[in-house]
């Protein structure tokens, strides 16, 4: 990997606590993340050539605090400025900081955050967008693409959130009991997302990006905490722990995706399997089931079969059914049709997302499937041109060398049967 796709990497992954920590000083959202920006920038100039900090999140803490601490004597010439020692040289300081800055500083700034942005004054959709966008940061085409909605659309959701947070004065603090539970299922969607973002990163970013994996375990266990008794809790934390297990396996040596049949599962990391199981059992016993425990049950499905030609794809394909009652959507659509395809054959799945079409037209995965179930049914032809789209919408170099590896199938597939026979 680059310098700069690792530097780029550690920033998104320690943006969610840095970002906390420089709101919680500073108590003003456009402050907080214009110095995390400034941080970044200044992290881009020195780490390439000092090599990474100890822990990059003191470091674009103090770097951050630093600047707004700056824009704060340029602002506010009269007012006391803060002891010389705390904005000193950071040469000197950086690590006596990563000594000093106790994890507790900062270990529930994320959720604090996440429970800032998840404002009930806010309509659902501005506050998981307005999250993604200032905890994560994600750019505005990443969000839109995961809403399924146009950049100019989201942009003006992010920018609509912002503009309501400031208005309304919104307290940069914990939420009592009550409100909590108000934005309990929003922040629960900002945690699934969270850990989306990292695990969708392809083979070149995957391991600086893991943390943003284990930082949304670490939040779903924090808030399990808060909310021992609630099953979809348990089903979402349940989720991510079953998903994460399969860290290990998802790439081959040389980078390219390993398709879940495929993998090797003696790679599966059983001790979050483990942890993964009991807890969507726990979840099922409440018999109060929700998205997040209907797709940990699907995953907990895949955990437990040995081996590939073990998996229950029947029961699968009837957790999926119950996903599109509970929470319709074209994707969860996309996903079931593969259940069919095992159960019932391509012909099945591919007529059940051919009406998807129009509304997952810019969906990488949709052209990927119907390229795959038209390669299973014969018409080569037709799953080239859908593969041919999947790989336009590639959002990482794994996807698209694993479409082109059908691609190049086809191409020899098609000279082989254009060759002329051999003389006699």
């Amino acid at each position: 990997m680059t310098d700069f796709a690792w530097i780029s990497a550690a920033l998104s992954s320690a943006r969610p606590q840095a970002l906390g920590a420089l709101l919680r000083y500073f108590r003003d959202l456009d402050t907080a993340e214009e110095a995390f920006q400034e941080a970044c920038l200044k992290a881009l100039k020195h780490w390439p050539q000092n090599g990474p900090p100890r822990d990059p999140v003191a470091w674009l803490i103090f770097v951050g605090r630093n600047i707004a601490l700056d824009q704060v004597r340029r602002q506010r010439r009269h007012e006391a400025l803060p002891v010389e020692d705390s904005i000193s040289d950071l040469e000197d300081a950086e690590a006596d900081l990563a000594e000093r800055l106790d994890s507790a500083d900062y270990r529930d700034d994320v959720l604090r955050l996440l429970f800032i942005c998840c404002h009930p004054d806010l309509p659902a959709t501005q506050q998981i967008a307005l999250a993604l966008r200032i905890v994560c940061g994600l750019s505005v085409k990443q969000i839109a693409r995961a809403f399924l909605v146009s950049e100019s659309a989201m942009e003006q959701r992010i920018t609509r959130a912002k503009a309501r947070i400031a208005d309304a004065n919104v307290p940069f603090e914990a939420p009592g009991a009550v409100e909590r539970a108000e934005r309990l299922a929003a922040v629960a969607a900002m945690i699934y997302l969270l850990f989306n973002e990292g695990y969708s990163a392809g083979r070149d970013t995957a391991q600086a990006r893991a943390p943003l994996c284990e930082e949304a375990i670490r939040l779903a266990r924090l808030l399990l905490r808060l909310f021992p008794s609630e099953p979809e809790i348990m089903g979402l934390t349940a989720l991510l722990l079953l998903q994460h297990s399969r860290a290990a396996a998802r790439f081959d040596p040389a980078g390219e995706i390993v398709l879940l049949e495929d993998q090797d599962r003696s790679l599966w990391d059983r001790r979050l399997i483990a942890e993964g199981l009991a807890l969507i059992d726990k979840a099922m016993r409440h018999r109060r089931t929700g998205p997040y425990q209907v797709q940990a049950a699907i995953a907990a499905l895949h955990a437990r079969a040995g081996r590939a030609e073990d998996t229950d794809w029947e029961q699968i394909e009837l957790l999926y059914a119950a996903l599109e009652h509970l929470q319709p959507s074209p994707v969860v659509t996309l996903n079931r049709a593969v259940a069919v395809a095992k159960t019932q054959g391509p012909a099945a799945a591919l007529a059940m997302i051919e009406p998807l079409a129009a509304r997952l037209s810019g969906y990488f995965y949709f052209f990927g499937v119907k390229g795959g179930l038209l390669l299973q049914l014969g018409r080569a032809a037709e799953a080239r041109i859908a593969f041919d789209q999947a790989i336009a919408l590639a959002n990482t170099p794994a996807e698209a060398a694993h479409i082109r590896m059908h691609l190049d199938r086809l191409a020899r597939e098609a000279a082989h049967e254009a060759a002329p026979a051999p003389a006699r």
